[in-house]
């Protein structure tokens, strides 16, 4: 009989120290998560290091750092007018970190032994970061720039005075749940296909040691869906950074002229 096989699919978000312990209770611990963050801003600089020659022609390089540059100034200028440009260093970072960190975590580092990839914005904690980073800025310009005027962004225009009150709550309510779902997006679409990915994975490794003609047909099967899944989650990589960076410039466009 064919040893059984079990392959737990949230292993591969486990959170493990590489340096300290959780047993002593030291809150100062170098994590799986901190190494691939590390790796995954490591890519950026060198990404941009590589782009910021100001060559006279530019090469493919420099064209493409210069690409998606433009490409998160023109969205800001788009949603917020010309004040955007003052957001495009942090929106460029969101974009830039989600986009990397979604490829890294769908790279085959783990065919090299002993390399365990990590997707590190499969962790709520680090997209729940990065949305309350977005909605602090959107809070901080709103009230900067418009004092109290601010809450006005809740009373729609037109909204009769007999029902102020409760539009008035449900647009507070709305405005309130905005980093929760920004967060929840961008975590809930990395860890949904990963998951899927390792279930069909251990229904390869399980098909090619079953017995009997049916194990290497689902082998293939599970094969060939996962080529298709992965491509999917390829493309979703980078729709996802392109969402949270575009909510996020929409959101401070609210702020911005309290559309």
């Amino acid at each position: 009989m064919a040893a059984e096989t079990k392959i737990d699919p949230m292993h591969q978000f486990q959170i493990d120290p590489l340096v300290g312990s959780w047993a002593h209770g030291s809150p100062f611990m170098f994590t799986n998560s901190a190494l691939w963050m590390l790796i995954v801003l490591a890519t950026i600089w060198l990404f941009m290091i590589g782009g910021m020659k100001r060559e006279l022609v530019p090469g493919r390089w420099q064209m493409a750092v210069e690409g998606v540059t433009g490409f998160i100034t023109s969205m800001l200028s788009t949603n917020v007018g010309p004040d955007g440009r003052k957001y495009v260093p942090w929106v460029f970072t969101i974009f830039m970190f989600i986009l990397v960190a979604n490829l890294m975590g769908m790279m085959p580092f783990g065919v090299v032994p002993g390399v365990h990839p990590f997707t590190v914005t499969s962790q709520f904690t680090v997209t729940g970061v990065m949305a309350v980073i977005s909605f602090s800025i959107v809070l901080a310009v709103g009230f900067w720039r418009h004092g109290l005027r601010f809450f006005t962004l809740f009373i729609p225009h037109g909204t009769p005075k007999v029902l102020l009150p409760l539009i008035f709550l449900i647009e507070l309510l709305s405005f309130m749940v905005r980093p929760f779902s920004l967060a929840l997006r961008l975590f809930v679409a990395m860890i949904a296909g990963h998951i899927l990915m390792k279930v069909f994975g251990s229904f390869i490794v399980g098909g090619l040691n079953a017995e009997g003609y049916m194990g290497p047909v689902v082998s293939l099967l599970s094969f060939l869906f996962i080529v298709g899944v992965s491509a999917l989650e390829l493309l979703v990589c980078a729709i996802q950074a392109y969402v949270f960076a575009l909510l996020t410039s929409l959101y401070i466009n609210d702020a911005v002229n309290l559309h």
